[in-house]
Order: C-alpha cells, then sequence, then structure tokens
C-alpha cells in the first residue's frame, strides 16, 4: 500500500464498508466537498495486491457515482443465476487452462475426421 494514500485515509477517509475479499471502501469525512468535478471523493485499500478487478461489481457502481448509496446501505439482490464474483486470475494459478494446454499435460483428444482444411487452387 502507498504510504501517502494510507496517510489520506487516515487523516480524511471516513471508512464506509467492506466487501468480502477484505478491501476497504472509503469517502471523506464531512461530506460531498467540491473536488472531483464536484463530486465526493470515494476510494478503496485493497487488500494486498492493489488490483482493480478484485473490487465487486456493487462496489464499483458506487466507487464510480454510478449510484449514490454504498451497497452497505442497500440489501443487495442477486439475480439466481449469478455466479459469485472473482478477481480476474489470468497469470495465475488459478487461470483457465483449457484441455491440451501445456501447463494441463499438453495432450489433446484426437481429430475426429470432421474436418477439412482449406487449400488453395
Amino acid at each position: 500500500m502507498i504510504l501517502g494514500t494510507l496517510l489520506y485515509t487516515l487523516v480524511y477517509g471516513k471508512r464506509v464498508g467492506s466487501d468480502q475479499f477484505g478491501n476497504k471502501y472509503y469517502r471523506r469525512k464531512g461530506g460531498p466537498r467540491v473536488v472531483n468535478n464536484g463530486r465526493e471523493r470515494r476510494w478503496v485499500l485493497y487488500k494486498g495486491k492493489a488490483e482493480a478487478s478484485s473490487v465487486p461489481p456493487a462496489w464499483h457502481g458506487w466507487l464510480h457515482h454510478i449510484v449514490d448509496s454504498p451497497p452497505t446501505d442497500i440489501p443487495e439482490r442477486k439475480p439466481v443465476y449469478e455466479k459469485p464474483h472473482l478477481p480476474n486470475l489470468t497469470g495465475t494459478g488459478g487461470a483457465y487452462r483449457p484441455p491440451g494446454h501445456v501447463l494441463r499435460g499438453g495432450v489433446r483428444e484426437e481429430a475426429t475426421g470432421d474436418y477439412e482444411p482449406w487449400r488453395p487452387e
């Protein structure tokens, strides 16, 4: 975490809530001020590595002034078909690797014979 952000948070920040990943969300003390083009200043302190994809959709909407109330004030209504939010796992051990990928053994299924390559005439 950057020392300047931590100091700014200690002096000016009012904690609003946290998410399931341990990220903490803040707004400036004293309510909205004329900063950020007349909008209230809001920010997040990430737990661990600062990775923007670890911010869930509800908190993303609040951080970017899409909604006025933080998710802690509004009961969350999730559709039954919605999967839980995951951060971007590209480049990590949890990244998706399809069958035949080098890191999954590199063995692909046999061709079925229905493929006919294009040959220029």
